[in-house]
């Protein structure tokens, strides 16, 4: 293929020599050097005569490779190598990373394994069209992260607007809250992230640290701290969330992706339209780290990564890779993780240690979920909200018995969704019937059996 390539190059009265040949596991690339007074131009223009020479669909040139002298020209191997998650595991590149947020990516073009470090990205954008190896590259990030820190160092938030693609995560202790699919709690559950974020800047201030490593530092010597975990906030489908609930989102990812790296929490989001309506400028601006998948036209192409090259990928987890600061995108052949492995992990982590959600994140969740719902109710469920719920007999008995009140107890025991649980809950608190909200606690019963029959007899019939 090398003696092809420079022949056809030849026979368009272009002379060059090829220096070097790298394989991957998806393409060769030669590298190829222009003799003195060949113009770069000339050769790039040629890439489709070389595609019809050596019979392949496409290929993509770099040019000029950074650092080196000579032109690369990517060509697809016949016959693809998949890369295993496992052997990115156990190269010496992820083993030396010593981050709690280092994930395995794939190989690059020479086959040698691509680490990286979400807490230097410090956010990530992943696109692709359909089918490109987007789902896979986030569950391989996810798997990277479970792999390597326990949920006392890394607690994940994961909104899946698609419903079945992370939802086996449910139940795993790194988990802040169960997986969640609904926009409305979407963008309620970002705001709850805001939340938190400026909750551990003011401790940060109070305790004159900088940011998240000072703070843990401190906390290891002070009995009174408590050690504080990093935040992933996994978005696997931004388009349907920006369709539904889009200012509220847009609002919640860019305060997050401003400011939160120095609190620990970054956020990976991932979608399958990579238009100006879903990646806006705004977000854009504020996640520097991308990753494109094969996506359908150079206009796509240029969304995601301000420039040409996605649009010759050759899908199935063939990605480029633009770290924060790289004045190129690298070329990688991203991990493949099977179901199996995921659900043997999944088996293994939930069998090691029980799920504890964060109850004051979930809280503040709902609420900002309900203003939002609110805002958008039209008149009619307006006037339905203003008489008392008829499940509030119910859960006035489930909390007395349990000696305790929270959201999360009605949803399961009365089989409500979090929306109707919280309205019962603040229509308690309105009674007397239950105390304030007090962060991650569970609520206090204030009345007793007894109280709560008078309280029904001396009410007015309806």
């Amino acid at each position: 293929n090398a003696q092809k390539l420079v022949d056809t190059l030849e026979s368009f009265g272009v002379r060059t020599r090829v220096l070097d040949i790298s394989r991957g596991p998806s393409v060769t690339r030669y590298e190829v050097q222009p003799m003195a007074g060949v113009k770069i131009s000339r050769i790039t223009s040629l890439a489709d005569d070389i595609a019809l020479n050596l019979a392949v669909a496409d290929v993509r040139m770099e040019a000029p490779i950074p650092g080196k002298p000579a032109v690369g020209i990517e060509v697809p191997n016949h016959k693809k190598t998949p890369v295993f998650i496992r052997s990115v595991f156990e190269s010496q590149a992820f083993l030396r990373m010593t981050s709690p947020l280092g994930v395995a990516l794939g190989k690059d073009i020479a086959g040698v394994a691509q680490v990286a470090d979400l807490c230097k990205m410090p956010h990530l954008l992943i696109a692709g069209s359909t089918g490109s190896g987007k789902s896979v590259c986030v569950n391989s990030i996810i798997i990277s992260i479970l792999f390597r820190s326990s949920p006392e160092d890394v607690k994940l938030m994961l909104i899946d607007p698609k419903v079945v693609e992370l939802a086996e995560y449910n139940g795993i202790p790194h988990l802040l809250m169960p997986v969640i699919t609904e926009p409305k709690k979407a963008a309620g559950a970002l705001s709850s992230a805001v939340q938190e974020m400026e909750r551990r800047y003011h401790l940060f201030a109070e305790n004159n640290v900088r940011d998240i490593k000072s703070f843990n530092k401190l906390a290891a010597t002070d009995p009174m701290l408590e050690k504080m975990p990093y935040i992933a906030i996994i978005i696997d489908e931004l388009a349907d969330l920006m369709m539904v609930v889009g200012k509220d989102v847009e609002d919640s990812i860019c305060r997050i992706a401003q400011k939160a790296r120095a609190a620990g929490m970054h956020l990976i989001v991932a979608t399958q339209r990579p238009s100006v309506d879903v990646i806006t400028g705004l977000i854009k601006a504020n996640i520097p780290s991308r990753i494109a998948f094969a996506v359908s036209s150079q206009v796509d192409s240029r969304t995601i990564l301000d420039g040409a090259g996605a649009e010759k990928l050759l899908g199935q987890g063939d990605m480029l890779f633009m770290p924060v600061g790289a004045p190129k995108p690298v070329r990688i052949q991203g991990t493949f993780v099977r179901d199996e492995e995921i659900s043997r992990v999944l088996d293994f982590i939930k069998q090691s240690a029980t799920v504890q959600y964060d109850e004051a994140m979930i809280e503040a969740m709902e609420k900002h979920a309900i203003q939002d719902g609110k805002k958008g109710a039209s008149s009619a469920d307006a006037d339905e909200e203003t008489g008392s719920d008829p499940m509030l007999k119910q859960a006035v008995e489930v909390v007395i018995d349990a000696g305790q009140a929270s959201t999360s107890l009605l949803q399961r025991r009365c089989k409500l969704g979090y929306a109707r649980a919280a309205r019962i809950m603040d229509e308690m608190e309105q009674k007397g019937i239950i105390g304030p909200y007090e962060g991650a606690k569970p609520r206090a019963v204030l009345i007793s059996r007894q109280q709560w029959l008078e309280m029904q007899m001396n009410q007015p019939e309806e």
